[in-house]
């Protein structure tokens, strides 16, 4: 469905071409239309500013601007003849005939409503979470899995070409360290006095997982008989393990992804030393102190960066650039976009540097930060997990609260705002807990259909002309909100906005409900007119909660 504020912004400037074709007003050159929503509702559903941008070329009043602009406008089906308010607006308010017509647009593109043409096909790559698979996955990695996905939900809806690709850290250091402590862990297991490394993964998890290893089978021999091929063994099978760990842990959150790609392919296919190559060829690589460096201070940074160490090991910068080279040019997306904890913040403008390095306009690289979470029991912080006492994981708060409690929460701030996540009020089912509170909207929505379906009411003609109600005309004009919403999102990539709409929704539902009602017997036609509503209503609320990758209950 076209957002409502595009229509109007074409018939504004319709309306300026008219006037300056009758002399109303002068030939100057038009500035981009915006058609907004005042914040005050009794002024309308939508205005514009435009006579304020023409006030200076034009030399005139931006009143006067306004009223020749609505002198000039053409009767149109989708707005009441517009209004001139001061200092140089014009009001626009929907006609309610066009207002209840939408009811049946909505139901007509059913689970594609919301959906806008504004990507057209631009094939755009969203990467996120890519925890390094050395351990499980905590809730602050949950947030970054939120808003990746939903990110990825909305480009879709907007008409992008969408790959969602989980970045798996399988080569350098990291891994080398987990192997090694994993096989300390296996020895350990089978009885021998073998130290952890210093630089080893001391988590519980690590011993769960030597248990696991061995269980699958015999590894005595390997163990005690070839330490080099058994740290490498049964660190494949660990890094297998844990990231079927972590793809389990993340399915049960809703979230999915395309590509699994792995690291070690970057230097296993030379695409790394391609990479190197490009740099050194275009004069960005420098060596020094032993190592290589990435002449960054020459692209407008602080200071250079290390990609080889001295002792000839790539930084995971060094693998970063590949990655992206092989994202850009090798996979040819026009657009990526990068989900990262807010930990990796100085990590943002040195990799656009290098990008712009590799002759790839560094604008097409997007990179969102995502703030901390704290969790909280009441007023209480939680730190600890209560089974291991270590680190809560995403998966300890999923089985407490539930995917769509989490998903909801973890989407509710916007990424860059540290926030707040109660527990507690998580579980609550009361309108204090919004996720019950929208989830309860929708929920009753399906009751009402279901008791229509009991006695055998079609609706299916019903007539909408009939929806005169305040309260009928409001819940349709919340529901044409999600198509505008769903283009901003795009192109804002702010998807904090979803929960809120959902709630907005919701309330607009529950006010009709309570001032209308739905199933009389006194008034069959205007029950089929509402049931229609009613049906609407459930279309726009399910297809805001699968954006969000929450589930839309039928009963609760």
């Amino acid at each position: 469905m076209e957002p409502v504020r595009h229509r109007l912004a074409r018939l504004v400037e319709e309306s300026v071409k008219r006037a300056q074709a009758a002399g109303a007003l002068p030939q100057v050159a038009l500035p981009e239309i915006t058609i907004e929503r005042p914040h005050n509702p009794d002024h309308g559903d939508y205005a514009t500013g435009l006579p304020l941008k023409l006030a200076r070329s034009a030399g005139m009043n931006p009143v006067d601007i306004a009223q020749r602009l609505v002198e000039h406008t053409a009767a149109a089906e989708e707005i009441d003849p517009p209004e001139v308010a001061p200092p140089g607006f014009v009001n626009f308010r929907l006609s309610a005939g066009w207002l209840k017509e939408q009811v049946g647009t909505v139901l007509a593109e059913g689970e594609h409503f919301g959906d806008v043409a504004v990507g057209n096909g631009e094939s755009v790559q969203v990467e996120f979470v890519s925890v390094n698979p050395t351990g499980p996955v905590h809730i602050g990695h949950g947030r970054g899995a939120v808003l990746g996905s939903t990110i990825a939900n909305i480009l879709q809806a907007a008409g992008y070409d969408v790959q969602r690709e989980y970045y798996v850290n399988d080569a350098g250091n990291q891994m080398d360290s987990f192997y090694r402590s994993l096989y300390t862990r296996v020895a350990q297991a089978l009885g021998h006095d073998v130290e952890m490394p210093e630089d080893g993964y001391q988590g519980a998890y690590m011993i769960e997982l030597a248990q696991e290893v061995i269980a699958e089978s015999p590894v005595e021999s390997l163990v005690m008989e070839r330490k080099e091929e058994a740290t490498r063994e049964l660190g494949a099978r660990g890094l297998d393990k844990m990231l079927a760990a972590i793809r389990d842990d993340l399915g049960s959150l809703g979230v999915h992804f395309d590509l699994w790609f792995s690291e070690q392919t970057l230097f296993d296919t030379g695409q790394y030393e391609e990479a190197m190559e490009v740099l050194k060829k275009e004069g960005y690589l420098v060596q020094r102190e032993g190592a290589t460096w990435l002449a960054s201070t020459s692209l407008g940074e602080d200071k250079d960066n290390v990609l080889v160490r001295s002792t000839g090991v790539p930084t995971y910068f060094a693998s970063d650039i590949a990655y992206h080279r092989n994202k850009f040019v090798e996979r040819g997306f026009q657009r990526v976009i990068d989900v990262w904890g807010s930990d990796h913040q100085g990590h943002v403008p040195r990799l656009k540097a290098a990008v712009g390095a590799l002759g790839i306009d560094p604008d097409r690289l997007t990179i969102l930060l995502s703030q901390l979470v704290t969790l909280r029991r009441g007023g209480e912080i939680v730190r600890l997990s209560k089974r291991t006492g270590e680190i809560i994981t995403l998966q300890e708060v999923i089985d407490e609260v539930g995917a769509d409690v989490c998903r909801f929460y973890l989407l509710s701030r916007s990424a860059d705002s540290q926030m707040d996540f109660d527990l507690e009020l998580a579980k609550t089912e009361s309108q204090d807990n919004p996720v019950y509170y929208v989830q309860y909207a929708h929920a009753r929505i399906a009751s009402i259909l279901r008791l229509a379906t009991e006695r055998g009411i079609d609706f299916s003609n019903g007539d909408i002309s009939l929806l005169d109600h305040e309260a009928e005309q409001a819940l349709i004009r919340r529901m044409l909100q999600l198509p505008e919403l769903v283009e901003t999102m795009a192109e804002n990539l702010e998807p904090h906005h979803l929960p809120h709409y959902a709630q907005e929704l919701a309330t607009a539902f529950h006010w009709f409900y309570k001032q209308c009602r739905v199933i009389s017997d006194s008034h069959p036609e205007l029950t089929a007119a509402r049931l229609k509503l009613v049906d609407a209503s459930r279309t726009a609320l399910a297809r805001t909660l699968h954006l969000m990758g929450m589930t839309a209950p039928e009963r609760m």
